[in-house]
């Protein structure tokens, strides 16, 4: 069960959230670095010795919040990152210590802190190991359940989503039209050319079954879906008599995993959108493969004579919505549009 039933997220989420930790977090710094000295120090001992307690006191709460959390908790290095915390904490202590045992020595304070006046003892040790361990831990147990908690909601809307999208792809392509044009033409080539025929019949058996079948898995190979979307603009091929199509691969596209179905809605869109009866039509896709990252073009041509848009279908801010789940910032969208060409240019971080 989703956490949303039970808890109010609203405020971890708003944009506001993290000006508030943090500001939060700096009063509570303020107040433990204040209490390190308050009654120890005279004069102006005091404020360099407070500027010195909250600066060992900021140094592991800040770099665990802003580094270590999101290098190696968040990416489940556990022991990396209690490592890592630890030395941050006895780094910040190493200079710390000596220089309130400097302000000690150079303004006579006497402090409980200390005890036979050295700063390197065990109990002084502990003690501030204990209390710069709490303020760490709570920022980041605050930190994780922030993260959890757009986790949860953004797991939440890509059910919804993945949902309201395979019903509705099931529809748009799985539709009676369609069928009907791939079947009669079908039956006019067994007469014509029965090898043809069967071809044709192989392929559309083929789409069908990679919809039904093996787009309910999380990701496919890229190559799996590049294979689809051949059989998909073969199938359009021998329908019309005016169009053609290209299908560009580089780089590793075989080892490659990406959710199912990620490209056929551009796809049918270039389709759709380019039915001219007359004139050449072309769709050409290219896909790229470098340094982690997929590089996806697809380029067709317009009619001359403007189309009417259909209203339907996945629609372009379902689609940018899906990949904003899926990829969070880790993709580019890019659309370009002439009077005679169409152009979308997707590039998703692997």
């Amino acid at each position: 069960m989703s956490i949303k039933n039970h808890l109010n997220p609203h405020i971890q989420l708003n944009p506001n959230f993290n000006q508030i930790r943090n500001i939060t977090t700096f009063l509570v710094i303020a107040f433990f670095a204040f209490q390190n000295v308050y009654g120890y120090f005279i004069g102006i001992g005091w404020f360099y010795a407070y500027l010195t307690s909250l600066s060992m006191f900021m140094l592991p709460t800040y770099i665990n919040q802003f580094i270590l959390i999101p290098r190696l908790l968040v990416k489940n290095k556990l022991s990396f990152y209690i490592a890592a915390l630890f030395l941050v904490i006895i780094i910040g202590l190493l200079i710390y210590a000596p220089v309130v045992q400097y302000l000690y020595q150079k303004y006579g304070v006497v402090t409980e802190i200390f005890v036979n006046e050295n700063a390197y003892s065990l109990p002084n040790v502990l003690y501030a190991i204990v209390i710069i361990g709490m303020i760490t831990m709570g920022t980041t147990s605050i930190e994780l359940f922030r993260r959890w908690m757009i986790y949860d909601r953004q797991i939440t809307e890509l059910e919804k989503t993945s949902m309201q999208s395979e019903l509705q792809q099931l529809k748009n392509q799985i539709n009676p039209h369609f069928l009907f044009n791939m079947l009669n033409n079908a039956n006019i080539l067994v007469k014509e050319d029965p090898d043809e025929a069967s071809r044709l019949l192989t392929k559309l058996d083929d789409m069908l079954r990679y919809q039904l079948n093996d787009s309910a898995r999380q990701e496919v190979f890229l190559s799996a879906d590049i294979h689809f979307l051949t059989g998909f603009l073969e199938l359009e091929k021998m329908r019309r008599d005016h169009f053609e199509y290209l299908i560009s691969k580089e780089g590793d596209v075989n080892n490659v995993k990406i959710p199912p179905l990620l490209f056929i809605p551009f796809v049918e869109n270039a389709i759709k959108h380019n039915p001219d009866s007359e004139n050449l039509s072309y769709i050409y896709l290219y896909f790229r493969v470098e340094h982690d990252e997929l590089t996806f073009t697809c380029e067709n041509s317009k009619p001359l004579v403007p189309v009417k848009k259909e209203t339907g279908g996945l629609g372009l801010s379902n689609v940018q919505r899906r990949l904003e789940l899926l990829y969070g910032k880790d993709y580019s969208l890019r659309i370009e549009e002439t009077e005679t060409q169409y152009k979308v240019h997707l590039q998703l971080k692997l």
